[in-house]
């Protein structure tokens, strides 16, 4: 049987509603966390998470 696990959001560390098998691979997946509401590029491969970009500063809005 195949191992299973949650992603964990880079940034808050909070697990997301996604889970993965560990023969799956994602390349340039956009990742967004419910907790701290951010999106985040992401590859994953043998359940080993690469962050490719940064989330960007967004805008105050008033």
């Amino acid at each position: 049987m195949k191992q299973t696990d949650f992603i964990l959001c880079p940034i808050c560390k909070n697990k997301t509603r996604l889970k993965m098998r560990e023969d799956t691979e994602l390349k340039n997946f956009p990742l967004f966390c419910p907790k701290c509401k951010q999106e985040t590029l992401i590859s994953v491969k043998q359940l080993k998470i690469t962050i490719l970009k940064e989330p960007d500063a967004e805008t105050q809005s008033r």
